[in-house]
């Protein structure tokens, strides 16, 4: 598969749709792929592992999106550089090897629903004035209904996604 962009040139239109095209066959034959070859798929174009519990789907998105970045580019620096402030830099810039001095806590509104899937389950939480309801119980925190979910201790706000790692 060899892609290029060329959009600089005058029969720019004409290259267009023929890569255009050149997707459409690409995708048309990963859809006929088995799970196994789509994750040998996502490696190659990825230069990783794909996550464990990536559904079909997912892995179809993920590598069609690879395709699509390398036949016309990704994004622009300009977009980079604006999802990167939107993140105060943390997620886009930090080194995922250095080790987290500080969590950032998000702080959720009564009556807010947490989801999380733990084993193939989904749990839900609803959170009260005065603690959270997982399964028709009332618990006094998260970290009570993380430990009734996995059986070991967890901090329940990390666990349903409320805490940020940063620098």
């Amino acid at each position: 598969m060899n892609f290029a962009v060329t959009a600089l040139r005058p029969s720019a239109a004409a290259d267009v749709k023929s890569t255009s095209l050149d997707i459409a066959a690409e995708l048309s034959r990963l859809e006929a792929l088995t799970n196994f070859e789509l994750r040998g798929e996502w490696r190659r174009l990825q230069g990783m592992q794909p996550p464990k519990s990536l559904s079909r789907d997912l892995l179809l998105r993920g590598i069609t999106y690879k395709i699509q970045e390398r036949a016309f580019g990704g994004l622009s620096k300009s977009i980079v550089r604006k999802l990167s402030g939107a993140t105060s830099g943390a997620l886009l810039d930090a080194d995922p090897k250095a080790p987290c001095v500080k969590a950032i806590r998000i702080s959720v509104k009564v009556g807010t629903r947490l989801v999380r899937e733990w084993n193939g389950q989904t749990h839900t939480v609803l959170v009260h004035a005065d603690g959270v309801e997982w399964c028709g119980k009332r618990y006094r925190s998260l970290s009570v209904v993380a430990r009734e979910i996995t059986g070991a201790h967890w901090s329940g706000p990390r666990f349903f996604g409320l805490e940020r790692r940063t620098k």
